[in-house]
C-alpha cells in the first residue's frame, strides 16, 4: 500500500504530491487528512506531511520509495481536517488536489510579526533623580532628556520616546546597559476590527425569534448537528437570532464562522457582532493585507478569536473546535467560486460541519430554490420568521410600467412617480436609495414599447447580442440575426440597456441640484475600507440619496431610508441564464427590504417593462412561497436544478479547430457513457465571449437527475482527457450547477 503525501505545504516549491510506502503497523490506521511524520530530502530529516490519497501500486522505482515513520501525535492537527475537506472538494468539484489545498489553506507563508516596544524605568524615584544629576553634570543631554521623561512617566511607548523626546536607539541601549531602563517587546497582532467599539443594546426577542432559538438549541443540546434554513422576511431580526445561537455555542467552548456574501456587508455586521462579543470577533476578506490575514490565523490558533466573519474564504478558518457555521444571505451567487475548484460555500460548509461535528444555519429572506427544495424534502430543518421586529410593517411596493412612461413622452430612466416621491423625501429630511439592477447587462434585446424580449426557442432563456450582429443562446448554441424592429409590436425602440451608475448620478443631480448624492459601485470602493467610508457617511446622514448596484441592497440597515427606487428591474429578469427569474425576485425583494426599517413607513418603486411577470408580481407582494411554486413549475418543465443536476464542461485553447474537435469528442464520450440515456448533453456552444486574449472558449452541459452520476461522469471524463494526448494543449474545467454562464 502506498500513500500520496503533501510535504510542508507552507513552502511553495514543495507544493506537490510525494509517494511513500505505508508500513504494516499503519495499514488501516491512516486515512485521507491524517498528519504523518516522514523522512524527507537527502538527509532523511523527519518532516510533517498530510495524506491526500492511497494506491496499490506506484510508478516510482520501489527501491527509491521511502516509508512513513509514524502517524503524528495523538491530537489531530487543525489543518488535517481541512486537508480532508480539500480531498472532498477535489472529488466533488474537480481540479487538482493542489488547487483544493491552496483553497482551504490560504495562508501558506509566515509574515513578519509586528512588535510593540515599550521603554520602562527600572530605578526608584530617588535613585533616578541622582542619576539625572550625573547626566546633567556630564552634559549628556539626550540621556538626561530620556531619564527626565521616564521620571515623569515611568513606562512609555518606544515610538513616543523616539519621536517626542527625539531619542535614538544608541541612547536607549546605553541606559539599558547601565540598568537604568528596560526595553520590553511583545507581539502585537494586526487587528482589522480595531476602533469599532459599540455599546451593546439589550434585545427583547419576539415570540418567533424565541421559538427559532429554542428549536436550534434544543437540538444542539441533544447532540443533533443539523442543517437549518432560517427563512425570515427582511427586518425580522435574523442577525439577532444568529448572535444568540453563536453566544450559546461559544458558551460551550466552541467557535463559530459567519459567512457574508459581500465585503460591503462587513462594516455593519462586524459592528453588531463586536457589540456582543468584543475583541473575540475578527474578520477575513480580500481587502486585508497579507500581514493582517496571517495575524488573524495566529489569533485563531492561539484561541483569541471565537467568531470569524467574512466572505467565502472565511469558511476555512482553522478553528480547533468549530460548533456552528452561519451563511447569511445564503441565496447569493457570490458563495459559488469562479476559480478551480468551483465549489459552493453552502455545500462545502455542510461537509466541513459534518467533519467537525458542527451545525449549519442558512439564512435568507429569499432562500435559494435549492435550499427550500431540500426543506420540502426534509433534508434541512425549516425555521421561520414571518414578521418584522418592533411591530414594523413591510413597505408598500408599487410597480411603474415604463412602457406607459414612454407613451406619455418620458424617456428618462426616472419615472414621474419616482421623481415626485424623491422630492417628498428631500422635503422631510428622509433618505432614498436608488438601486440600478445591472445583472445581465451584457445581454438581452428588449422592446421599450411593449416589453418583448428575444428568447431561444429551445432553452427559454434570452438570446445575447454579439458584435457580429447575431443573437446567440449560450446554452445550446442556437443563433439568429439581430432585429431592428420589435417582432411583436413593430416599434423601433428595441435594443439593449445602456445606463450605468455614473449616468444615473448625473441624472439625479440634474433633477435635484440641492440633494447630497453618494454613489457606491466598483469605481468608488476600490480603495481599502472604501465600502465602510461610503456606508458610514450615508448612515450618519451626510447624504440624502445613495445610488448603487446590488452591493447596496444586501443586509444593510438604515433607519432613515423610507424610499427605495428600483431602476431597470428587467435587467436580471431576461439575462441569458435559467436562474434569471429567481435572481430577479431575490434582488427586488432584498432591495425593497431596505425601506422602512426605522420609525417611518417605507415605500418602494419598481420600474419595469414586464409588470405582469410572476417574478415582478411576487416580489412586489413579498410572496416567496408563491414565487417558489411558479418557478419550480418552470424548472420541472425545463429540467433545470434543483429538479435535475447540471454539469458544465468548460474548454479553452488557442487552436480553434482543435478546440472544436475536442469538444465534439467530449460530447461523443459522454453520450457513450450516458448510463442508458440518463445523461443528457447540451451543446457544445460558444459562450458569451468566444475568445479572450487569443484563447478560444467552448462549453457543453450535462444534465442528470442524480448528482452522483454527474460526479462519476466527471471522474471518467478526467481519466479520458488524461490518457488522450490531443487534450494536452487544452484547458478543461468542470462546474457543477453553475451560478453564472461561462
Amino acid at each position: 500500500m502506498f500513500a500520496d503525501i503533501i510535504i510542508d505545504i507552507t513552502h511553495e516549491k514543495l507544493d506537490r504530491v510525494f509517494c511513500y510506502r505505508v508500513p504494516e503497523q499503519l495499514t488501516g490506521a491512516l486515512e485521507v487528512g491524517t498528519e504523518v511524520i516522514v523522512p524527507f530530502g537527502r538527509g532523511n530529516r523527519e518532516t510533517r506531511g498530510y495524506v491526500v490519497g492511497f494506491s496499490e501500486k506506484t510508478d516510482y522505482e520501489l527501491s527509491r520509495v521511502k516509508e512513513i515513520i509514524r502517524a503524528a501525535d495523538e491530537s489531530v492537527a487543525i489543518e488535517s481536517r481541512l486537508v480532508a475537506l480539500a480531498a472532498w472538494m477535489h472529488e466533488h468539484y474537480g481540479g487538482t488536489m493542489i488547487q483544493a489545498l491552496k483553497t482551504v489553506l490560504p495562508i501558506k507563508r509566515k509574515e513578519q510579526p509586528r512588535e510593540k516596544r515599550r521603554v520602562r524605568l527600572l530605578l526608584e524615584e530617588e535613585e533616578g533623580k541622582k542619576q539625572l544629576d550625573v547626566y546633567l553634570h556630564k552634559n549628556q543631554k539626550a540621556r538626561a532628556r530620556l531619564l527626565a521623561g521616564l521620571l515623569d512617566q515611568p513606562e512609555q511607548e518606544y515610538e513616543l520616546v523616539t519621536k517626542k523626546l527625539n531619542i535614538t536607539m544608541p541612547v536607549i541601549r546605553a541606559l539599558e546597559e547601565q540598568g537604568v531602563l528596560a526595553l520590553d517587546s511583545e507581539r502585537e497582532f494586526r487587528n482589522p476590527v480595531r476602533h469599532r467599539v459599540k455599546q451593546r443594546q439589550e434585545v427583547e426577542y419576539t415570540k418567533e425569534q424565541r421559538n427559532v432559538i429554542d428549536t436550534f438549541w434544543g437540538d444542539y443540546r441533544e447532540g443533533i448537528r443539523g442543517t437549518y434554513l432560517l427563512y425570515g422576511v427582511t427586518g425580522s431580526g435574523k442577525t439577532e437570532v444568529y448572535m444568540e445561537m453563536i453566544h450559546r455555542v461559544v458558551q460551550e467552548g466552541k467557535q463559530a464562522i459567519v459567512l457574508i456574501p459581500e465585503i460591503a456587508l462587513t462594516y455593519q455586521t462586524v459592528m453588531r457582532f463586536y457589540g456582543r462579543f468584543g475583541d473575540r470577533v475578527s474578520i477575513l476578506n480580500s481587502r486585508l493585507s497579507q500581514g493582517e490575514r496571517y495575524d488573524q490565523m495566529e489569533r485563531v490558533r492561539s484561541g483569541a478569536v471565537d467568531v470569524m466573519i467574512g466572505p467565502r474564504s472565511a469558511l476555512f478558518t482553522p478553528f480547533s473546535d468549530l460548533g456552528l457555521i452561519v451563511l447569511d444571505e445564503e441565496h447569493e451567487s457570490t458563495y459559488k467560486s469562479e476559480q478551480v475548484p468551483r465549489y459552493h460555500a453552502r455545500e462545502t460548509a455542510i461537509e466541513r460541519a459534518a467533519i467537525e461535528g458542527a451545525s449549519v444555519v442558512l439564512g435568507s429572506a429569499t432562500p435559494s430554490l435549492e435550499s427550500f427544495y431540500r426543506c420540502r424534502r426534509k433534508e434541512y430543518t425549516l425555521l421561520e420568521l414571518r414578521n418584522r421586529t418592533q411591530s414594523l410593517g413591510l413597505p408598500d411596493v408599487y410597480t411603474v410600467d415604463m412602457r406607459k412612461e414612454l407613451e406619455n413622452g418620458n424617456r428618462s430612466i426616472l419615472s414621474d412617480r419616482l421623481k415626485g416621491m424623491i422630492a417628498l423625501r428631500l422635503e422631510r429630511g428622509e433618505q432614498t436609495m436608488l438601486f440600478l439592477n445591472r445583472r445581465g447587462y451584457a445581454g438581452f434585446i428588449s422592446c421599450r414599447a411593449c416589453g418583448y424580449v428575444v428568447k431561444c426557442p429551445h432553452c427559454d432563456v434570452s438570446l445575447s447580442a454579439h458584435r457580429n450582429g447575431r443573437l446567440v443562446c449560450h446554452y445550446c448554441g442556437h443563433e439568429e440575426p439581430s432585429v431592428s424592429a420589435c417582432p411583436s409590436c413593430g416599434s423601433t425602440f428595441i435594443g439593449g440597456f445602456r445606463a450605468g451608475t455614473q449616468q444615473i448620478e448625473d441624472i439625479v443631480k440634474k433633477a435635484f441640484p440641492k440633494a447630497r448624492v453618494l454613489r457606491m459601485d466598483m469605481d468608488t470602493t476600490r480603495e481599502k475600507d472604501g465600502h465602510e467610508k461610503i456606508l458610514e457617511s450615508f448612515a450618519s446622514g451626510e447624504a440624502d440619496i445613495l445610488i448603487g448596484t446590488q452591493m447596496i441592497v444586501k443586509g444593510h440597515d438604515f433607519p432613515n431610508v423610507t424610499l427605495v427606487g428600483i431602476l431597470a428591474a428587467d435587467m436580471s429578469l431576461y439575462s441569458n441564464d435559467y436562474r434569471a427569474g429567481e435572481r430577479t425576485f431575490q434582488l427586488l425583494t432584498q432591495a425593497a427590504g431596505r425601506a422602512g426599517r426605522g420609525s417611518g413607513k417605507g415605500e418602494v418603486i419598481i420600474q419595469t417593462y414586464s409588470p405582469d411577470h410572476y417574478s415582478i408580481r411576487m416580489a412586489a407582494a413579498q410572496d416567496y412561497e408563491g414565487f417558489y411554486e411558479a418557478e419550480m413549475e418552470y424548472r420541472e418543465l425545463m429540467g433545470y436544478p434543483p429538479v435535475e443536476q447540471l454539469l458544465a464542461v468548460l474548454m479553452t485553447g488557442r487552436d480553434e479547430q482543435l478546440l472544436e474537435k475536442a469538444a465534439g469528442y467530449v460530447k461523443e464520450y459522454v453520450v457513450r457513457i450516458g448510463r442508458g440515456g440518463r445523461l443528457q448533453v447540451i451543446g457544445p456552444a460558444s459562450p458569451g465571449v468566444g475568445k479572450v486574449n487569443d484563447v478560444y472558449r467552448k462549453v457543453l452541459y450535462i444534465k442528470c437527475g442524480e448528482y452522483r452520476l454527474l460526479t462519476e461522469a466527471k471522474n471518467r471524463l478526467e481519466q479520458y482527457i488524461e490518457i488522450n494526448r490531443g487534450f494536452q494543449t487544452l484547458r478543461i474545467q468542470f462546474d457543477f450547477n453553475p451560478m453564472n454562464v461561462f
